[in-house]
């Protein structure tokens, strides 16, 4: 799904390649792909090769107690011979001790935070917080940049100036000329995918599955232990379709939902109607605390508040950077985690008393981010463009995007927009894949949901845990944060730490009370 904006029924005409591989352990009989024989030969050949860990590049920002290293990955795996790219990876070891306690060691637990387009470099630094310190005693903490990413075959389409550049427009209800601005921007940038990237068409989430089969080997583990949030779910679950006898545990953080018919077309689409729930969902909570912020006491009159700044910058924007465009994307920011609401209702009721540094400093572009945040949107834009069929027809997408508008404005058209490229590929479309495993293929697996969650909605969860038999579903209740492992809830986390130290899952389905909502600031 669309990477976290703090970082995290199709028609017309579509164009399709062959089907994809049979899943290891198929039982339909048929020989291995060239791309199943090319897995197996790279893995064999990173198990052989290992990691050289050592001091991390300087452009990784991370501090000496990380250790990195490279896996060498086919570009295209039905020529493992072939061109070969590198993806880097970070490591912690395993402390060994929590509480004062020698902890056993369990091996690697590899990490990917989501997207497409996130890195999951950092990672291991999160073994200092006090939610992770359990695990980071049992685990090597490991992360890496998934291909096209960082420093990992980096993608880019366009000139990272462009991608950020500011301020910009976000009309809720588009006329036609807007539409044709957008629909010649989305054909450029396409065309600007293609022209930059010779291997473009490699960038998918069934080579996503493969690379981290291959860090498995490289790492040295006989069975994968991986832990993904959004997107990291989806390639998660595509891994446990293919290589089920090689997963140990599995932790999905909200899920995708991987029905092939929802694969990308559909699933961006509820997502954006999920998004109206959430934002709701916050106006109720700025209304509620109306004497901190004076935004109004109810969500339509904190809407109307919005609205008015919206209007406001579309006539003159913030600081000269910040107009509706900023504005809608720093507050898309509130819908997927909820301890940002309350600097943005602050910054929204400082720019209405006549201070707009706040909601310039949240919400204008970064410059020196302008690279990694273009970086980010190529692989999100090819990753989905190249996993499945998209509508080619815009006649499709306007009308669907023009119903869903209408009860689900917010960010209806802004995510139309981010995926429109996809109507004008250059590269070949394949299949989505067909996520399920049979009863007893697959170790129990967890999956961790709330209820509330936009970025991607909890159908989802619910979605995946049908289809990978054995899994258990632990639900926090009445809660919309995106990525919940390791936070706020001491349920959840009870439950990942149950499950991660001693393969312990609930019978069948958890359920934990939501955590608490935030603080206003004063």
């Amino acid at each position: 799904m669309r990477a976290a904006a703090a970082r995290y029924g199709t028609a017309g005409s579509l164009v399709l390649t062959a089907l994809v591989a049979a899943p290891a352990g198929s039982a339909s009989g048929a020989p291995p792909s060239p791309e199943t024989r090319g897995t197996a030969v790279a893995a064999q050949r990173a198990e052989a090769a290992g990691i050289r860990w050592g001091t991390c590049a300087k452009a990784e920002d991370l501090p000496p107690s990380v250790r990195c290293g490279t896996v060498t990955v086919p570009l295209d795996y039905a020529h493992p011979d072939g061109k070969k790219i590198k993806l880097t990876v970070s490591r912690t070891k395993a402390t060994k001790k929590a509480s004062g306690k020698a902890v056993a060691r369990q091996g690697a637990l590899v990490f990917n935070p989501g997207g497409p387009g996130g890195s999951g470099m950092y990672f291991p630094l999160v073994g200092v917080l006090p939610e992770w310190k359990r695990i980071a005693a049992a685990y090597d903490l490991v992360g890496y940049a998934p291909r096209g990413v960082g420093r990992s075959a980096p993608l880019t389409c366009q000139d990272p100036k462009q991608y950020t550049k500011a301020p910009t427009q976000s009309p809720t209800y588009p006329d036609a000329s807007y539409k044709r601005e957008r629909i010649a921007r989305a054909k450029a940038y396409a065309r600007g995918c293609g022209a930059r990237n010779p291997g473009l068409r490699h960038y998918t989430t069934l080579n996503n599955a493969r690379d981290l089969d291959v860090l498995r080997a490289a790492v040295g583990e006989r069975k994968l232990t991986f832990m993904g949030a959004s997107y990291g779910t989806y390639f998660g679950a595509v891994y446990a379709t293919l290589f089920p006898s090689h997963v140990r545990r599995m932790v999905f953080d909200s899920a995708v939902d991987p029905d092939p018919a929802q694969i990308w077309y559909g699933n961006n689409l509820e997502q954006s109607f999920a998004f109206e729930r959430r934002w709701a969902d916050f106006r109720a909570w700025v209304a509620k605390h109306d004497k901190a912020y004076h935004l109004g006491t109810t969500p339509e009159d904190v809407l109307r508040s919005y609205d008015k700044v919206r209007a406001e910058l579309a006539h003159k924007p913030a600081g000269g950077k910040v107009g509706p465009g900023q504005l809608q994307s720093a507050f898309l920011q509130a819908g997927y985690y909820d301890d940002y609401w309350p600097k943005r209702a602050a910054a929204l009721s400082a720019y209405l008393k006549g201070d707009p540094k706040p909601l310039i400093e949240q919400a204008a572009p970064e410059p020196k981010g302008a690279a990694e945040a273009e970086n980010g949107n190529a692989v999100y834009t090819a990753v989905e463009c190249n996993d499945a069929p998209w509508p080619t027809d815009f006649r499709v997408w306007d009308r669907d995007n023009s119903d869903l508008a209408r009860v689900a404005p917010f960010e209806t058209w802004d995510n139309a927009w981010m995926n429109l490229p996809c109507a004008y590929w250059p590269a070949p479309r394949q299949r989505a894949v067909d996520v399920r495993t049979a009863r007893g293929a697959l170790p129990p697996t967890l999956i961790l949901a709330a209820e509330r969650d936009a970025a991607t909605p909890y159908e989802g969860a619910l979605e995946l845990n049908r289809r990978l038999r054995g899994s258990v579903l632990v639900t926090e209740e009445g809660a919309g944060t995106h990525g919940i492992a390791a936070g706020p809830n001491k349920c959840v986390n009870g439950h990942l730490d149950a499950y991660l130290l001693e393969g312990r899952l609930p019978v069948r389905h958890a359920e934990c009370a939501p955590h608490r909502e935030p603080k206003p600031l004063s």
